[in-house]
């Protein structure tokens, strides 16, 4: 009992009514991209179960791994035999992105112990950072803030995770019956569109967005795997140079 309680900060341990009324808000706020999560769920299961890699393997990964991205690049390099060095590099590039959201969620929970942190880290996704960036702004300036902060990621994370390991499984287990991955990608497509298109406020933002959808389609004729990094690393190039280039406000 003790072991478990040390991961979960402690008035969420035994939440109380607050705390269950923002972690519901987070699940009601995530269920319209959980509906990209399922489709792309789905996606990485049938990929799975057509990579002809054994259940045994295809069965932990659909539990742990947990990234939809890096999954579908990493499947072929799999299956192909690759070396192990060239797996875990293209899964660690493709996850960069991750690097940035902890940057700035470490913000906001930096008040939590290590264990716990790593244990909010396993459930980070990228509709999360959206949403939760998009409630909370900034982080909170007392632990009540902070504890309704905690609760509504935790509603977030656990509702995405919880779809993403259910349409995993169906994919993985139902794949002849499902319709092709490129059909149920495109539905994720779509669905993370209307998730992303309201974040696109700013200058940098919307440079970086037209930098990615310049470069995605050419990017289409590279190496497996590579139409993602090199995408990913344009769209953060194209946004950095933007904001340093972004006129700074006068003081005073």
């Amino acid at each position: 009992m003790r072991r478990w309680r040390s991961f979960l900060p402690a008035r969420l341990a035994w939440p109380g009514p607050r705390t269950l009324r923002h972690a519901l808000a987070g699940v009601r706020a995530v269920t319209g991209p959980a509906t990209g999560t399922a489709a792309m769920g789905l996606v990485a299961g049938v990929a799975m179960a057509q990579s002809g890699l054994p259940m045994a393997v295809l069965l932990p990964m659909s539990l742990l791994v947990y990234a939809s991205s890096s999954q579908l690049a990493c499947l072929p390099l799999m299956a192909s035999q690759a070396p192990l060095w060239l797996v875990g590099a293209t899964a660690a590039v493709l996850n960069l992105r991750f690097v940035v959201f902890s940057a700035e969620w470490s913000r906001y929970f930096h008040h939590l112990s290590r264990p716990q942190r790593v244990a909010l880290s396993y459930f980070a996704g990228d509709p999360i950072y959206a949403l939760f960036t998009q409630r909370h702004p900034l982080p909170g300036r007392n632990g009540r803030q902070r504890r309704r902060e905690v609760a509504y990621y935790l509603g977030l994370a656990l509702s995405n995770w919880a779809v993403w390991q259910l349409s995993s499984a169906v994919g993985l287990v139902l794949a002849d019956q499902l319709p092709g991955a490129n059909s149920l990608r495109f539905v994720a497509i779509l669905a993370l569109l209307t998730l992303t298109l309201p974040m696109v406020k700013d200058r940098p933002t919307r440079v970086a967005a037209l930098a990615a959808c310049a470069v995605a389609l050419p990017a289409q004729a590279l190496p497996r795997g590579l139409p993602v990094l090199v995408t990913m690393l344009a769209a953060m190039a194209a946004g950095l140079l933007a904001e340093h280039r972004q006129p700074r406000p006068h003081a005073g």
